[in-house]
């Protein structure tokens, strides 16, 4: 009879607050997403290549985990609470006829044990699939293939998610039996009462909402065009007018509406008045929390937003070449020869790279003159300190033969170099330039290399900058090209102080490429290679870079950013909640007045989009600062990145976060009116 009271009771609570539910069901998927992570495809890949790097990601996870069970922690605490403040006329009948006070206690345990395995059965299933679609996703982005997947089914990070959630779930009933344990039946019977709130003069209103209102705007302006130099005292100020901001403003939010109700005309039809009221009342007893969950859900923009670029970032890398063999030019040309090899080379030719003659270097007799290179940079937009250690730190030390670099951009099918069909032409080069700003910067100074802006003096002669390059020389970057020069062959050769091959570059062939996708052609390759001795570079490091940075960064800001946005709209709702259950006595008298049900469930429904507005509104002006701040201060696209691309994927991230603000609307306002309609 016990367990069967116990199974009524977790079902009845379980549809009695499907927002709290679904919401548990939500935070078990995203830890089930965080604990599997080491064992989808993506990671078993990175461990071949990146083991140290996986290892350090992967002892990161626990703390992760952590964190999240603490934020978690209060919004189960916070639904608990609803929920047993929900039954309290049930409770104390159950003390009314006798139950000790321990068994009441236990049997609310026993009901939130139920409910735990009900939200696990639902939300577990779904984990394991949205983790195969992500697991196949990055498998197919990779190059992976569907023939390199497996169906990853993690025990241990099963068991940390079922024991986990279950321990938060007991901490937070732990906590509300404590806190009325004392309590006697009668205090199970009062009627809930409505906090007194202090009022606010009018004066005293409008300075807290145009304080909160300067403070944001100051902290908008410091982050969007003040924190380039990532200054500790910018960024200190952005981070205390921000949160002070955001406090005072909704601190004065209340008054307002006050200000503006009594303005308006006292013949408002049906429940308008009212309604305002209501949203009035609400906003002043919660605007902390209004304000705290604005916080969230700012910082979870921004984490999603920061998500999506660094995986846009680190998956713009072409592929330029798949292998890169080092030592004598006559070994190289026999591993190429090589039957096993020679089956799947689709292309190969040597790579002429070189340091140019000690005459050409800083204080040779016939050093480079790097003058209108150094104008074109002083007219660059960006960072002045950048662009002055830019220009502080100018030096050509490496030359490269176009026509090696026009092997490698006839292999990624772009349009090749050109450099003497018109006059004396070379091209600027940087293996760092699509990282940050610094690419930016160079990218806009030889903008003006059509008018002879940029320029450089080689032995007495102006060579013009046609461009900038910025693709892979080698397949992995196993040198790092600060600033280098290419240059017409002939001109190569008078430059160069050793005129031997650096290495030989090789490309797999196409069609293999694309009968076994990229990853699995690469490290069959990979493997006939290392069985014959030879110095290489393989295109598996740098890919296997990109994709740590891609998981690390992207993986874990996106779960934060959920995990942020999963608590501030709970907080939101349950806040709401608790204020109508507070006074569900003026619904009791409104239907006394005459009012129907139709008119207060529709008044309920325009008092909590109008409260989640004001959460949103201010959290998408917010977000949309933080987020432009991050782009143009904390990290940058690099220069091959498709704005368009990064653009389009945030907005349809947006879109996703409005179509699940909607839903959360939706799902307080039926247990809104659900409530209403008990009455």
């Amino acid at each position: 009879m016990f367990f069967r009271q116990v199974r009524r009771n977790a079902a009845k609570n379980r549809k009695g607050n499907g927002l709290f539910f679904g919401s548990l069901i939500v935070a078990i998927v995203a830890f089930y997403t965080l604990l599997s992570l080491g064992e989808q495809d993506v990671m078993h890949y990175l461990a071949t290549i990146e083991s140290d790097a996986v290892g350090k990601l992967l002892s990161l996870l626990p703390i992760v985990y952590a964190v999240s069970l603490f934020f978690v922690y209060f919004l189960v605490y916070f639904a608990c609470k609803y929920q047993v403040e929900s039954r309290r006329r049930e409770l104390g009948m159950y003390l009314m006829l006798g139950m000790k006070q321990g068994r009441m206690f236990f049997m609310l345990f026993c009901e939130t044990l139920w409910n735990s395995a009900a939200a696990l059965l639902a939300g577990l299933p779904i984990a394991l699939l949205l983790t195969e679609a992500i697991s196949l996703a990055t498998a197919k982005i990779a190059g992976l293939g569907i023939i390199g997947h497996r169906f990853s089914f993690s025990v241990s990070a099963i068991l940390w998610t079922v024991c986990g959630f279950v321990f938060v779930q007991l901490l937070s009933m732990l906590g509300i039996c404590i806190g009325i344990r004392k309590k006697e039946p009668a205090g199970f019977f009062a009627e809930d009462a409505v906090k007194g709130q202090r009022e606010l003069t009018k004066a005293k209103s409008i300075g807290f909402f145009v304080t909160g209102a300067a403070f944001l705007l100051a902290a908008y302006y410091l982050g969007m065009f003040r924190m380039q130099g990532l200054s500790f005292y910018v960024m200190a100020a952005v981070v205390f007018f921000g949160i002070s901001g955001t406090f005072l403003l909704y601190r004065g939010l209340g008054g307002l509406l006050g200000i503006s109700i009594r303005k308006k005309r006292g013949d408002a039809l049906g429940l308008t008045t009212f309604t305002a009221r209501q949203v009035q009342e609400n906003v002043i007893a919660q605007h902390k929390s209004l304000a705290i969950s604005n916080l969230l859900i700012t910082m979870a923009l921004a984490c999603i937003s920061y998500g999506v670029a660094m995986g846009v970032e680190h998956n713009v890398s072409s592929r330029s070449v798949d292998f890169s063999i080092f030592g004598e030019e006559a070994q190289a040309k026999s591993v190429l020869q090589n039957k096993a090899v020679r089956e799947m080379t689709g292309d190969s030719y040597p790579l002429y790279l070189s340091m140019v003659k000690e005459q050409y270097m800083s204080g040779g007799n016939k050093e480079f003159d790097l003058t209108g290179l150094a104008d074109a940079l002083r007219t660059a937009e960006g960072s002045k300190d950048l662009v002055e250690n830019m220009i502080e730190n100018l030096h050509l030390e490496y030359v490269i033969a176009q026509s090696s670099y026009n092997r490698i951009l006839k292999g990624m099918g772009k349009k090749e170099l050109d450099l003497t069909k018109s006059g004396n032409k070379v091209a600027l080069y940087s293996s760092i330039a699509n990282e940050g700003e610094f690419g930016q910067i160079l990218e806009d100074a030889l903008q003006g290399a059509g008018n002879g802006a940029a320029s450089i003096g080689i032995d007495g002669a102006e060579y013009e900058i046609s461009s900038l390059c910025i693709d892979n020389v080698v397949a992995d970057r196993s040198i790092t090209l600060y600033l280098a020069l290419v240059v017409p062959d002939e001109l190569w050769k008078k430059l160069a102080d050793e005129p031997e091959p650096y290495c030989v570059n090789m490309r797999l062939r196409n069609d293999l490429v694309e009968e076994m996708g990229l990853m699995q052609a690469v490290q069959k390759m990979d493997a006939r290679l290392s069985e014959m001795g030879i110095e290489y570079d393989s295109y598996l490091g740098g890919i296997g870079r990109n994709l740590f940075y891609t998981v690390a960064a992207s993986y874990l800001t996106i779960y934060l950013g959920v995990l942020f946005w999963l608590i501030a709209n709970t907080v939101i709702g349950l806040k709401y909640l608790i204020a109508q259950r507070q006074t569900k006595h003026r619904y009791e008298t409104l239907t006394m007045l005459g009012a129907d049900m139709g008119a207060m469930c529709e008044s309920v429904k325009k008092q909590i989009g109008i409260y989640f507005r004001f959460v949103i509104i201010l959290a998408l002006a917010s977000g949309g600062a933080a987020i432009y701040t991050m782009f143009t201060s904390f990290t940058k696209l690099p220069v091959g990145a498709s704005v368009f691309t990064v653009a389009l994927l945030c907005a349809a991230a947006l879109l996703i976060f409005l179509i699940l603000e909607k839903i959360y609307i939706t799902l307080a306002v039926r247990a809104a009116c659900r409530e209403i309609r008990q009455l």
